[in-house]
């Protein structure tokens, strides 16, 4: 397999969270556009998006990077996602979607957004639940009954 060799930029940054590439696997099978999103970290976000980063990769639970960025909450950084292409409505190992990890962890602000970018709201995990039945914040119940 052919991997993009880094900008000399993001060099440090793998080197630092011990990948050796951009397509790198590290622990719990997190790439670094995954370690980067959960981090928060728009910039190496970006440098990692130019350098080819793979957009569907996914970690050992099934999680995208789209999954990684609703943890770190940021809004600006879960719509570059999406615009980049990584799969809105992705579902991991248990059938949930991003959209369901923020409702289930108090995020209205990410669960907003994400129902902005085109969210299925009616998605079901495997145990057939939805975002509504996960909300663990007025908001984002509020949010989810208008979707």
């Amino acid at each position: 397999m052919n991997t993009p060799h880094p900008p000399t930029d993001l060099a440090p940054w793998l080197t630092l969270h011990t990948y050796d590439s951009v397509q790198a696997r590290g622990r719990h099978g997190n790439t670094p556009l995954l370690h980067a999103a959960w981090r928060g970290e728009a910039a190496i976000v970006e440098a990692l998006l130019a350098a080819g980063a793979d957009l569907r990769a996914t970690n050992d639970d099934g999680n995208n990077a789209l999954w990684m960025a609703c943890v770190s909450a940021d809004a600006a950084l879960v719509e570059r996602l999406v615009r980049a292409g990584v799969p809105l409505d992705h579902r991991n190992a248990t059938g949930a979607t991003a959209l369901m990890y923020a409702a289930s962890s108090g995020k209205p602000a990410i669960v907003r957004t994400l129902l902005a970018l085109g969210a299925d709201a009616g998605l079901r995990t495997q145990d057939d639940f939805s975002a509504l039945d996960m909300a663990a914040d007025a908001d984002s119940l509020r949010l989810l009954r208008r979707a």
